[in-house]
């Protein structure tokens, strides 16, 4: 059976670099999966969850905060902004982002530094969201 190349890379170092039967990225416009022969595309990554497929069980999961993904007929490549293994991050991590995200959208001193907290605490709201459904399942 075929498979299609898959790399998780951020800016400083490839997090994976595997053969997988399909990838699930959390794209823009919603979670789209990568067989191989996929027509080539270009998204952006929101906050959520990439589920690596062997066969028909997700072999891995990693927390990806954002990014761009490119899918071409052999491979998928998301370059991350910030991605973490699945199981390395707890529940009570992600409370304590969304905590000191809220924290800085109160503190804020300009409009440029409200916007970036504005938009960090949507992404650990959306982290802590994908990690309790992806935990129950």
């Amino acid at each position: 059976m075929a498979k299609v190349t898959f790399r998780l890379v951020m800016p400083e170092r490839e997090l994976l670099a595997t053969e997988a039967d399909m990838v699930v990225v959390p794209g823009s416009e919603g979670d789209f999966g990568v067989l191989p022969g996929h027509a080539p595309l270009i998204s952006t990554v929101r906050p959520g969850v990439i589920e690596v497929f062997q066969g028909t069980k997700a072999e891995q999961r990693f927390l990806v905060v954002g990014g761009f993904a490119e899918v071409t007929p052999e491979r998928c490549t998301v370059l991350a902004d910030e991605a973490m293994p699945f199981e390395t991050v707890t529940a009570e991590q992600l409370a304590e982002r969304e905590r000191v995200a809220e924290h800085n959208v109160v503190e804020a001193k300009s409009d440029l530094d409200l916007a970036a907290a504005q938009k960090a605490l949507a992404a650990a709201r959306d982290l802590r969201r994908a990690q309790a459904y992806y935990a129950a399942r």
